[in-house]
């Protein structure tokens, strides 16, 4: 069955991680896990502190030459009629400054773990144009 949007919206910013889709210069896809925190039709992500060989990202490397992203949500279950998915498209950027904070304190509210490891890296701040989403029942 289709999800509204809203409750597609709903689904989505009830889930702890998501994954986060972008495409390189080159139209190479890169996807990675993502915790993050939604705010209207604004998702927010942050380059956290888990182990990296660079905060210079292949994510943010994509962003910069292709703005276009995908995030997607999904709720598995044996059950099969417990399972739904959502997908948020839209375009990336990252955040300014003040932007920044407050995605950081909404991340850090969502995910307490940032309170003693605040993320060290710049926000991504996801502009949704559109929420799509099924679900089994």
């Amino acid at each position: 069955m289709r999800l509204s949007p809203d409750e597609a919206r709903r689904r989505f910013a009830a889930d702890p991680v998501a994954r986060l889709a972008t495409v390189s210069a080159t139209g190479r896809p890169h996807i990675v896990p993502i915790v993050f925190v939604v705010a209207d039709d604004l998702i927010y992500t942050s380059v956290d502190a888990k182990p990296k060989t660079t905060l210079a990202l292949r994510r943010l490397a994509n962003i910069a030459a292709n703005p276009a992203v995908a995030v997607l949500a999904d709720h598995y279950r044996d059950d099969w009629t417990r399972l739904w998915w959502v997908r948020a498209d839209g375009n990336a950027r990252i955040a300014d400054t003040d932007e920044d904070r407050t995605a950081k304190h909404l991340l850090t509210t969502r995910y307490p773990v940032y309170v003693q490891q605040p993320p060290p890296g710049p926000v991504i701040a996801i502009d949704v144009t559109r929420w799509s989403g099924w679900s089994a029942s």
